[in-house]
């Protein structure tokens, strides 16, 4: 039988399929093709044009003196806390270019963990600049992501730009202490062993955190000081941690970046994973099942996160 117009034929069957996987397939070419684009401009280093102008202080640092280029704009200054770099240590073993090969890849496994492979393209489109700076913002949108189903990973959040730490309203104000007391104590768990290895230079630290506070981006940043993006920021949790809009989350934490780099909006790709994805409610009948409220009162959201299937035609 011939394949007409509304007909679900073989032929239209392999179609289908095909148009299904195209944008899967185009995803998987760009990130490839930018991921060696970006690997391939990294030497020689600073020349224009060039990539991996953050990844740089990452693996320039040293553990011994790892804040000795710390001024807001300084060339190779390194910013986050002394337990992120113990963290990456390992891997700035890695010869320049080796690094920030492994670095880029290690961003976009994240990126595709958020936009899936149907939009991985405009994942790769959307944070082309971070891919190609080697920023953390796609490892924090990540961060966030995960932090609903295992709330340790904001410690990554609070231990390198500090303030997107805002997110973790959405657990206070929604009563989720349990979570909460997760996320901070497994930061501080973080804290306690990296001081054992490194003590002096949490000090160092903290005094670099005060020393730059307040400093605005440069021309590559949204002109909006911290403390004016902080109390929307704030606001925006409380309205979605009221009406089940896990999405607000990375908005906010976006919002409430020390400086809001135009690169960084690249966070706002946790939309893409968070969309549609509202906590489950009390089920009415208490053997329900999994949607069913635990001793506290509250729904079971321990399984995986599904979307909705499509009503039957």
């Amino acid at each position: 039988m011939l394949d007409g117009p509304g007909s679900f034929g073989p032929g239209r069957a392999r179609a289908t399929r095909s148009s299904g996987r195209a944008p899967a397939v185009v995803g998987m070419v760009a990130a490839v093709a930018g991921w060696l684009a970006i690997v391939l401009l990294t030497e020689p280093f600073g020349r224009e044009w060039g990539t991996g102008q953050d990844a740089r202080a990452y693996w320039s640092s040293a553990l011994s003196d790892p804040y000795r280029f710390s001024s807001w704009g300084e060339h190779g200054a390194y910013l986050y806390s002394p337990a992120f770099l113990q963290l990456v240590s390992p891997l700035a073993l890695l010869p320049w270019q080796a690094f920030v090969g492994a670095w880029c890849a290690l961003s976009i496994v994240a990126l595709r963990a958020l936009t899936g492979s149907r939009w991985l393209a405009l994942g790769v489109v959307v944070a082309a600049m971070e891919l190609a700076g080697g920023n953390i913002s796609i490892l924090l949108a990540a961060a966030i992501v995960a932090g609903f189903r295992w709330p340790a990973a904001w410690a990554f959040v609070l231990l390198t730009k500090v303030t997107p730490g805002i997110g973790l309203l959405w657990f206070a104000l929604r009563g989720e202490w349990r979570s909460l007391a997760i996320a901070l104590v497994a930061t501080l768990a973080v804290v306690a062993a990296s001081v054992l290895l490194l003590p002096g230079a949490w000090g160092e630290w903290l005094t670099v955190l005060g020393r730059n506070a307040g400093r605005d981006g440069t021309w590559a940043a949204v002109p909006l000081p911290l403390w004016a993006r902080l109390p929307v920021a704030a606001a925006i949790v409380a309205w979605g941690a009221r009406t089940d809009r896990r999405w607000t989350v990375p908005v906010a934490a976006m919002l409430a970046l020390p400086a809001l780099w135009y690169g960084s909006l690249a966070i706002l790709l946790a939309v893409l994973a968070l969309r549609g994805d509202a906590p489950a409610r009390p089920a009415t009948n208490p053997a329900a099942g999994a949607d069913a409220p635990d001793r506290a009162g509250r729904p079971d959201v321990s399984g995986p996160i599904t979307e909705p299937s499509p009503a039957p035609a």
